[in-house]
């Protein structure tokens, strides 16, 4: 199952580049990055969780703060 669990996780992450909008991109590549803690979490590889958890960090902070900046005054 790990195994499929990443090839799935690299599945949605490079799949994330089909989208326009830049949000969606980021939610699309945070929902990649689960797929990564959580294959990570399989195989005991404690960098593989450290580096996603940064990711869907940054990608749900930027979306965000992007979507707080598009909301009117």
């Amino acid at each position: 199952m790990p195994e499929w669990l990443g090839w799935s996780a690299t599945a949605v992450f490079v799949g994330s580049y089909g989208f326009r909008r830049p949000g969606a991109i980021r939610v699309v590549q945070a929902l990649g990055a689960c797929l990564w803690i959580v294959y990570g979490v399989l195989l005991g590889a404690r960098p593989v969780v450290l580096a996603n958890t940064l990711v869907v960090g940054a990608a749900m902070l930027s979306f965000w703060r992007d979507r707080r900046a598009a909301q009117p005054q």
